[in-house]
Order: C-alpha cells, then structure tokens, then sequence
C-alpha cells in the first residue's frame, strides 16, 4: 500500500495515498508575483517542473499566489477535480476547472476512499484552509504557514507537513510560525513524521519584502525537541519519501 510524499519547492507537494495521487498547492513553472508588483517580491524558479502523471486530486489551502498559482494551474488539465478554500475557488474558476469542490474550517469530504476535513489556517487576510486527510494508507495533516485549528482534538496522525521556522516582517510580526507552533503540533498529533515545508526548493526571491523578512529557528533547533518515534525531513525538492503509517 502507497503512502509517500514529493516535494516540489515553496508550498507545493505531490502525495500518493493509496490508489490517490494528489497535487496540493502547485508551483511548477512562471514566476511567483504577489500585487502590486515584483518589486515587493517575486519569486524565480531555478527549474521548471513537470507535472506529475495521473493526478486524481488538486488541493488548494489558500488563494494567493504561492498555493493557487495561475500559471502552473493553467498547464493541468481543467477536468481534474479541485477541493480548495473559498478564495483558492475564485482563481481556479477563472482558470475554467470544471469540477470544484469549496470547503470552508470544519467541512469534510469524501473523496473515493479519502476523507478530507478543511480546518482554520492563517489569515492572509481571509481564513483559509489547512487540511486533515484519513486514509486506510495513512492520515496527514498539512497547514502551510504554521497556524494551528484550536478545534482539531488531539489524535495520532502518521505524517504532517508544516514550516518549522517563523517568518517575521517588522510591524507585521510572524506570518509563518512553525517553530511556535511545532510543540504544540508534536503533543496533539504524534506524528510519526514531521516534513518541512516552505522551505523554499529550487528557487531564488527578489524585492523589497524578501529584504525585510526575518528567520527564527533552523532544521536543527527543530529536531531537538522531536520525540524518538518521529522522524524529521528536510524535503530535497524532487525527492519522493515513503512515509510510516499505523495500521
């Protein structure tokens, strides 16, 4: 039985869960631009990537730019089902998908042999999605700026994608807070696996906010405070990881 994980850089993961394949907040070719321009930030891929074969699935947790990315969207196919946040659905309607599914904190669904619960993520500046996902391969949990749904009881999920550094702007304070919330993620959840996220990949930013932003925390401080049944990765992008599950 499948259950793995392939980083694609940024916010983008590419994961197998059984006979399910799917392609969660995709950057695969383009540059990353955020209004009103590039020069508050752009981002440059070092490598374009190509899509991966048999997407059952897209996921989407947020609508801007770096998760529901116009460019990379528009090269997959527009029959390809998409689950996505409220704003995320605005983009990929735009783009003509022809099968969206929104999910609002707390709705689940079920996709042939998957449950997806969406669960309260950051507020950029609308609240968008996190997503707890259940299979009989495996369970995840997977929120990319490191805020964690207070309404998730405490229970046992095999993997969990999560930053585990703060991003700070001054004036702004953390808009990525994964090392704050990491204690928390490894008390509720015990995972047996915590994968790094938006930790960049194969790709260089410009502009005025890359200049601004503060780092706290590394891999390193990270691992020191995992438990010994989990496992810490540092996803190299293009790597696929097989991933421990409880049966």
């Amino acid at each position: 039985m499948t259950f793995s994980a392939t980083y694609f850089g940024s916010s983008g993961w590419f994961l197998e869960i059984g006979d399910l394949r799917i392609l969660i907040d995709p950057w695969l070719t383009g540059n990353l631009v955020f209004p009103p321009g590039p020069w508050l930030i752009e981002g440059i891929l070092k490598k374009e990537v190509e899509p991966p074969e048999g997407i059952n699935l897209i996921l989407l947790t947020q609508g801007l730019a770096d998760h529901a990315h116009p460019p990379s969207l528009k090269i997959l196919s527009r029959t390809i089902p998409v689950i996505c946040s409220k704003s995320a659905s605005k983009v990929v309607k735009n783009i003509g998908f022809s099968s969206i599914l929104e999910l609002s904190p707390g709705e689940k669904h079920k996709y042939v042999d998957l449950e997806i619960e969406a669960t309260a993520g950051a507020s950029v500046p609308t609240l968008e999605n996190g997503y707890l996902l259940k299979h009989e391969c495996g369970s995840l949990y997977i929120e990319p700026h490191g805020f964690l749904d207070i309404n998730i009881p405490s229970c046992k999920i095999d993997a969990v994608i999560t930053p585990v550094v703060n991003l700070k702007l001054p004036l702004a304070g953390n808009f990525i807070q994964g090392k704050t919330v990491l204690p928390e993620i490894l008390q509720r959840f015990q995972p047996l696996t915590i994968l790094a996220s938006t930790t960049g990949g194969d790709a260089s930013f410009t502009g005025i906010i890359n200049k601004l932003i503060k780092v706290e925390g590394d891999i390193e401080e990270a691992s020191k405070i995992l438990k010994d049944d989990t496992v810490l990765i540092e996803p190299i992008p293009g790597n696929r990881y097989i991933l421990a599950y409880r049966k």
